[in-house]
């Protein structure tokens, strides 16, 4: 089989797999191999996949199906990714033209697996449950030259029941303080002006490691303290670990934006104790009260789903409440699908498909009617915008506020990759639209 020369990734699922990608693609470049323009050019061919969401799994499953049923002209064909944790070697007996199969865990293998499947010309798949704390995230290729992700914890340890991550990630591991604290000052030297840390708990940084003595809130004074540090986010937080000082610290860290993304999941007890969520609404509620107090100008994003099983009107009729009641930014909701392996698989999807539709659209119509208020009151105010690139039509400028607003304004291109004052005059749809501000006073939403 000849040498490769060049790869292509193709990306599903969240900035964690994001990240991952970058990694791969820094490790690849290392080996002399060069970026594809597209699929049908690469080499080597990655599909680096989600399973939390079945539309991603069947879309990747669609798209292999499709390779198989024409002439193979890629060297190799590999899945990474949790849909490879999730399928292990099966996807060999689906897809029998694919080369390679490596897990969430295992991605630091990525070249031994690619000179196995070349030179032995054998499926060959490694998908070890328990992560390994050795990956090189200085190589990580990232195109962004003003954002950038960090990753700082890996794996999850809550085990709600909808939730395949505890098993394609595997639990909870927290990278040495220190490691992330030198990423983070190398990106900043590079001129890099926002960086997100990225875990699927965050807030349980440092808990599987006490001798460090650094836990999230910890880390952020550190990383605060960084010389150029410009903005810092963090994604994401289970509620039950939301203490008060890491409110302290999005108060008082000048760096550290004022967006916690917060996910509530449900609004009944009942449907938080099925899902195993460890909070009451009535817990989750007091946080927020106290998040409130502690950060008063802090914007609040969250993640629902609709539809879980046995989930009746009444119940979703509370979901209603506390989105009325919380008023997020920022809402991902999503309707119900069971994935195979979680404990909800158990028990019958028996919410019929139109009801979780029509519930799901009811709750985009509410949170719609709460951002347009939001953005109605935010009409005249300035604000200081991170500004990231040109908009689509090539004339204007586009970026976001320290709480995630995207904003689009009139503005020379030389302005890219820098902080600037805008005034909010109007907005299409979830967008700001403003001009350069020449009044000091600003907001931070």
């Amino acid at each position: 089989m000849r040498e490769p020369k060049t790869y292509f990734i193709r990306t599903y699922g969240c900035q964690m797999n994001e990240l991952d990608t970058e990694i791969m693609a820094g490790q690849l470049q290392k080996r002399g191999l060069t970026p594809a323009l597209d699929e049908e050019t690469a080499d080597i061919l990655i599909f680096n996949t989600c399973s939390i969401r079945d539309l991603a799994e069947r879309k990747v499953m669609g798209k292999l199906g499709k390779m198989g049923r024409g002439k193979k002209q890629h060297c190799l064909i590999g899945v990474t990714g949790c849909m490879a944790m999730a399928k292990k070697d099966a996807l060999f007996r689906k897809f029998p033209h694919l080369d390679f199969v490596l897990g969430t865990n295992n991605i630091t293998d990525l070249g031994t697996m690619i000179d196995e499947a070349l030179y032995t010309r054998r499926q060959i798949f490694k998908t070890e449950d328990k992560f390994e704390e050795n990956l090189d995230y200085l190589s990580a290729k990232r195109d962004n030259k003003i954002k950038a992700s960090v990753s700082i914890i890996r794996g999850c340890d809550k085990f709600c029941t909808y939730c395949v991550v505890p098993y394609t990630r595997g639990q909870e591991v927290s990278r040495p303080p220190e490691s992330i604290v030198e990423e983070c000052r190398r990106l900043v030297d590079q001129g890099y002006k926002e960086i997100t840390l990225l875990g699927q708990n965050v807030n349980s940084y440092g808990k599987d490691q006490p001798e460090w003595n650094c836990l999230f809130h910890d880390l952020l004074y550190r990383l605060d303290r960084i010389p150029g540090m410009e903005r810092i986010r963090f994604m994401t937080s289970h509620p039950v670990d939301i203490t008060l000082d890491l409110m302290q610290a999005i108060r008082d860290l000048p760096s550290l934006c004022e967006f916690v993304h917060f996910p509530i999941q449900a609004g009944s007890n009942r449907i938080l104790k099925k899902m195993h969520r460890i909070y009451t609404k009535e817990q989750y509620f007091e946080k927020v009260e106290l998040l409130r107090q502690t950060v008063p100008d802090v914007s609040l994003g969250t993640d629902i789903i609709v539809g879980f099983p046995t989930e009746t009107e009444e119940e979703f009729q509370e979901t209603c409440d506390a989105l009325k009641q919380i008023r997020y930014s920022l809402a991902f909701i999503f309707a119900y699908s069971s994935r195979k392996g979680t404990p909800a698989m158990r028990w019958k999807d028996d919410v019929p498909e139109e009801v979780k539709l029509d519930r799901l659209q009811r709750l985009l119509d509410l949170q719609n009617e709460i951002s347009n208020e939001e953005r109605q009151l935010m009409l005249g105010n300035t604000y200081e915008v991170l500004v990231e690139r040109l908009n689509r039509d090539g004339r204007q400028l586009k970026g976001r506020t320290r709480c995630w607003k995207k904003v689009i304004f009139e503005g020379d291109e030389s302005l890219i990759g820098t902080l600037q004052k805008v005034k909010v005059h109007s907005y299409s749809h979830q967008t700001l639209l403003g001009e350069l501000a020449k009044t000091p006073h600003l907001k931070v939403v």
